[in-house]
């Protein structure tokens, strides 16, 4: 099958009882061609819909927030809702108030940023999840990644951080050299590779099952299986409302996790 065939597979008028087979989504559902080329890189539709979601996420709190008011507007007051419910709901609960308000900006930009990236999936047009590209989640939990060691080492100094992140502890006794390394191992390589593919996998999952039951629903209007396509189209909408849950649990827990992060870095080693 070509790229073009691959990337055209829901467009096809194969139908059941046709003598075609059924044009499955895969991997090939995740490919793109690009809009455009700049100097060898590739401008594809998922770096748009990136692109996108920083524009709407900027413009939308400038816009709420640019002109702020006593009694706030419609828009300032949802605005404010949201703000609220990252800073109170996650940080604070994390790191307390007078220790997580400066961390506050930063993660209500995350939270956000990664629903609208989820979002997209259900968005007509769009229809796509740019977070089922593992190198948008990656990126993302290596900025954390990055936060959470810098501050760590700044915490504590070098000897204190490496205590920290592999979480020595004398009491240990005789497992003290095995809990090291496997703390080591978990914090520095296991939980930003977890923080990345926690993300990916249930974006990329969800959008696989709505593909699938969206498609099946095109190949079953046919005769007898019209009855069929009936139930399959039920079930695309029930996915897809199950999916705008999804999406909003997945980056509240990505918010969640690098608040928790952090809040390991800077907390005091005993």
């Amino acid at each position: 099958m070509s790229a073009d065939q691959t990337l055209l597979a829901f467009e096809t008028d194969c139908h059941i009882f046709d003598g075609c087979g059924f044009p499955a989504p895969g991997l090939h559902s995740f490919l793109f061609e690009p809009i455009f080329s700049i100097g060898g890189y590739d401008f594809n539709k998922p770096m748009l819909l990136a692109v996108l979601t920083t524009v709407i996420v900027i413009g939308f709190f400038w816009a709420a927030f640019g002109k702020a008011k006593v009694v706030p507007g419609k828009l300032q007051m949802v605005g404010e809702a949201g703000y609220d419910f990252v800073r109170r709901g996650i940080v604070y609960e994390a790191l307390g108030k007078k220790q997580g308000e400066k961390y506050v900006p930063f993660m209500v930009s995350l939270f956000f940023f990664v629903w609208i990236m989820n979002l997209w999936s259900i968005i007509p047009v769009a229809q796509f999840p740019v977070t089922s590209i593992i190198a948008f989640p990656a990126a993302l939990a290596l900025i954390v990644y990055v936060m959470w060691m810098t501050l760590t080492f700044k915490k504590h100094g070098f000897v204190g951080g490496l205590k920290n992140i592999t979480g020595y502890d004398k009491s240990l006794g005789a497992v003290l050299p095995l809990a090291v390394v496997l703390e080591f191992f978990s914090n520095v390589l296991i939980r930003p590779f977890t923080h990345a593919v926690r993300l990916f996998a249930n974006m990329f999952a969800g959008h696989l099952l709505i593909l699938m039951f969206t498609v099946a629903s095109w190949y079953l209007l046919n005769g007898i299986g019209i009855a069929y396509a009936g139930v399959s189209f039920v079930m695309t909408i029930v996915m897809t409302g199950f999916e705008l849950f999804i999406q909003a649990v997945q980056a509240y827990v990505f918010v969640l996790l690098a608040t928790n992060y952090i809040q390991g870095a800077l907390a005091e080693h005993h």
